[in-house]
Parts: C-alpha cells; structure tokens; sequence
C-alpha cells in the first residue's frame, strides 16, 4: 500500500505498523482520540495535541474521537464539557464522535469483575497515606498489602458491597494486583477504584465508587477501537500500566499503542488547569475568558486568530524531547496572521493637537484598508484640519535619526498631507498643548503634482472632529519567568499584566465591535463595546518583533 511520506517519529510508527500489516483486519483505518477532562477550559497546551491528533486523522484518512474523561465527578460539569466542544470547532477541528468515558461505566465495572475472578485484582483496607507509605521508592520495593491476598470470592463480595454504598469514602480501594516490586512504581499494586459519594454530572446518584485515570483511560481506548494514544510525555512511566490494563481486560488485537510526545510548554505561560483554575477562583483575573489568560477562550476573546495558535504548533512541531518555547514565537504567529487578515486604522494612545493653521474647511481622504492583502481597497477618512497625533510623535529637541515631527521639520500625516511645525502652544508649567502647523495643498496623498516639499517620516492621526475617546488595554504576561524561573507561580504573578491608557481612535473603528485591527505604528487590536462612553480597545499583539531580533 502507497504510504504517506512520514515527517516525525509518530508517522514513522504508525508507517511501519501499516506495513507489517498489523491494522489489516480493520481495514488498515487509524483511530485517534483527544480526552480532555471536563475540569476547566482548555488552554494553549491543548492545542498542540489536538493539531497532532487532528493531523493524524487528515494525513491517513481516518477518524478522530473527542472522548470526555469524566471520572473524577467533584470537579466536572456540562460548563467545562461544552468549552471544549466550542474550543475544538473554534480551532476549525472537526471530530467524527464525541463520547464520555462515562458512558462506559458498566463495561469498566464488568472489567474489573474480571480482574478480580481472575487473581488480577483485589479490596484493599489500606488508606490513601498507608498505600503511599507502602509504595517503596526508585531505589526499594514496596511492602505487600495484608489484604493482597483475600479470595477472589471475598474480593466480589465486597467490590459489590463498595458499589452498592456500604462504605465510607476513603475507606476501601480496588487495586490492581501486579508487582510491588516493580522498578516502575507505577506497577507496585496502583489503585484502580476508589469510593467517593459525589453525584456525577450526568450519571447522577447512580455510581459512588469511580475508575481511576490508568484504568479508565486505557480501557476507553480499547472499548473505541484507538489504534493510537497520542499522549504528552509525563504518561511516559505510565505505558507498561496502559498496556497491562488492556491485556488483564482480555481485547482482541490489534489493541491501542501509546505514544509519547514533549508537550507545549512556553515562557511566562502557566499551563496548568488548576493554577488556571486558581486565578478565576482568586479573583486575580477576570474568568476564564480574560484576555491575558492562555485559554483558548481567552485568547478568542483577545482577538488571537484560530489560525495563528495552529500555525504557532506546526511551527514548534513534534518533537519527544522536552523544551520550552519562547512566547514571542507564539507573537509572530500572530501578527503574521493579523497583518494579512486585519484593516488599518488610526489611533493614537496620548493624544497631542495639531492645529493646521492655513486649513479651512473638511474633506474626505482615500484610506488604504490593508495593504498586505494586495486588494487596494480604501475607505474614506474625515479630515478637518485640527487632529490628534501621539505625543511620542513629536519631539522640540529631537534625538538623531528622529522620523517624525520637530519643530520646523515636516512629516506626513498618513494619507493627507505633509505638515510643518512652526510653533508650539504651553501652560504655565511649559507642558505643550498644541502644535501649530502649516500644510502644502500640492502634497495630498495620491496626487500626481509634484512638490518639492519633503517629508522625514509618515505618523498616523486621528481627526479631532471626529474621533472617538478610547481606552487602549495594554496586557504583558501573567508570570514574570525571567525574574523567577524556579519560583512557585504564585511568586511569579505580574501585578502589572494590565494597564489602560487614554487617547483618541478613528470613527470607523470605534463603530467596529468585535472587529480586530491594526493601528498604525501601535499594535493590533480588537475592538471591544463602549464601557462607560468610552471605546474599549484591547490588545492583541504588539508590532514591535523581538523574535526575529
């Protein structure tokens, strides 16, 4: 059969396993799964595996199950289920089932069942700190538990008893029954149900004993038919217990194979669903859906594109070694999505007036709405004579190599004209208010006169007629990695990962909501609804490139 060319370690598997025939009699079909707990709303971290599922599922034709791992009912709902969902078609996945490891409740029951009449399994008395007392360590075995050796008689009995409420939370587990002194901890006797009187979001009062992850986690992939486990590194140690749990439950071959690769991890990022979890519950941010969270939400809600976060993945690519990947990575993506998919617009964040003083009158000038997307489309801009430019544009004493406004020094206003400063308006604390300045007809943008009047450098501005008072919502990340890598995160919390300034924005972006932009010179942003009569406008992504600096 004519393979697709592999191009990382886990296409390499899946190649050979096809060639050696080994999926023959299912049709050579290659099944993958992503089963995210319902526990938060999924973030950045997330997204890596979804594109190396979903990439599987595109590059041999096969088929991609969203299973919900819902077995740990005190911390799952339908809110945490229904952000997934929303993330994963957000991202523009589409899934060919979506099923709940709760569903197979009965089925993990009867498996266990099995363990027990068969020896594999068995009631253990011991508590959760006596389990990992006994548990030994890298260097010693651990010490067997006084009930590993009841009946399988007894055992049923009070599996049964366990299921039917009889006892307390905490008060009896089921083990499984392999090696306690495996050089893999993992294989020392790991709990494989334990008690606990929480109703289940969607099964309800039904169940008060629950399979652990290493058992319910293999088993549903078994019961779905996945050829392959695509998981993060860190379940590394824990395959010899997927593959025991598998074999001990009796499926026919081909049974799943896990594979491992190196997760997402990037700078100043927390990655981690309670930590996330954490910061809502502190009232640190604002919820799931803020924007300088790493949540898929939240990074919606900023105005990140879909695009971006899988162009960011492709770009770091699979890898099995672990690393960390710098978050002006994930910027660039951005922006080189943004700069061909958002407009231009003006906007300025410390406004300064310039007044033209041999200008009357109005006029309509042709805006170029996104040059980088090689339509020439333009909209009309609203020009007075009497605007706004950002302070940091104009300088009395300008420092060298200076491309904007000094005074007597011109510069072109963005598609209008070339102004010259001659003079400047103070208050009594010589703080300057104004910019009085004369303008050249001969100069307006598009005109085919010549002039002789040059200009240093182009600025944006926004009309002050017209404009629109705005507040920019400028974010840096949540953790301060550089200052403490090996801190704890909280330690690491930026106090300053949000500050809002005052200025000025074009109506047309103002009038905008929900739309994302690029203010010259400034950033991208996006446009949020008008808090208090003031246009919100929240950052997407800085212009400036630290990355390919």
């Amino acid at each position: 059969m004519q393979l697709p060319e592999a191009t990382n370690f886990i296409e390499q598997y899946i190649n050979e396993e096809l060639e050696t025939g080994k999926f023959e009699s299912r049709g050579n079909e290659i099944v993958v799964r992503f089963p995210p707990e319902p526990n938060g709303y999924p973030h950045i971290g997330h997204v890596k595996a979804l594109c190396i599922n979903f990439g599987v599922k595109e590059k041999y034709n096969g088929k991609m199950n969203l299973r919900m791992d819902d077995t740990n009912p005190a911390k799952e709902n339908y809110e945490y289920v229904n952000s997934i969902i929303d993330a994963v078609k957000w991202l523009g996945f589409e899934y060919d089932n979506l099923f709940f490891a709760s569903d197979y409740y009965e089925q993990m029951y009867a498996i266990a069942e099995k363990y027990i009449r068969e020896g594999n399994a068995y009631v253990c008395d011991l508590t959760a700190e006596e389990i990992t007392a006994t548990r030994g360590t890298l260097t010693e075995a651990g010490v067997e538990s006084p009930y590993r050796n009841r009946s399988a008689e007894e055992n049923l009995q009070l599996f049964h008893e366990m299921r039917e409420g009889k006892y307390p939370d905490g008060s009896k587990v089921l083990r499984a029954k392999i090696d306690m002194a495996s050089p893999n901890i993992n294989m020392r006797d790991p709990v494989i149900y334990r008690i606990a009187h929480v109703p289940h979001y969607r099964q309800g009062d039904k169940w008060c004993i629950y399979p652990m992850y290493d058992f319910a986690h293999p088993v549903s992939d078994a019961i779905e038919g996945i050829t392959h486990s695509l998981c993060s590194l860190e379940f590394e140690n824990h395959r010899p217990l997927y593959d025991w749990v598998i074999e001990k439950a009796g499926f026919r071959k081909p049974v799943p194979r896990q594979i491992e690769f190196a997760r997402l991890n990037i700078t100043n990022t927390l990655m981690s669903k309670r930590y996330l979890k954490k910061l809502v519950d502190d009232g640190f941010v604002s919820g799931w859906d803020d924007p300088r969270m790493p949540t898929l939400i939240g990074l919606k809600n900023r105005g990140v594109p879909p695009m971006a976060l899988r162009k960011f993945c492709a770009d770091v690519g699979v890898a099995k070694n672990y690393g960390v990947v710098n978050i002006a990575q994930f910027d660039e993506c951005i922006r080189d999505e943004l700069n061909v998919t958002a407009e231009r617009a003006m906007g300025v964040c410390d406004p300064l007036k310039l007044t033209i003083t041999n200008y009357s009158g109005e006029e309509e000038l042709d805006f170029e709405m996104n040059p980088a997307d090689g339509s020439g489309a333009t909209r009309p801009v609203k020009f007075t004579g009497s605007v706004y430019i950002d302070q940091s544009d104009f300088a009395v004493n300008p420092p060298p190599k200076f491309k904007r406004l000094s005074k007597g020094g011109t510069v072109r206003l963005k598609s209008a004209y070339i102004v010259r400063c001659d003079d400047v308006v103070t208050d009594e604390n010589g703080e300057i208010n104004e910019i009085l300045c004369t303008y050249f007809p001969e100069t307006r943008s598009g005109s085919t006169v010549k002039s002789d009047v040059k200009a240093k450098g182009v600025i944006q501005w926004v009309d002050a007629k017209y404009g629109a008072e705005a507040d920019f919502v400028n974010y840096k990340p949540l953790l301060k990695d550089e200052e403490y890598p090996d801190q704890d995160y909280a330690e690491r919390l930026n106090p300053d990962s949000v500050t809002v300034r005052k200025g000025m924005v074009e109506p047309y972006a103002a009038e905008s909501a929900g739309k994302s932009f690029q203010l010259m010179r400034t950033g991208y942003y996006k446009v949020c609804r008008p808090e208090n009569g003031r246009v919100r406008l929240s950052e997407i992504v800085s212009l400036k490139d630290n990355f390919n600096k």
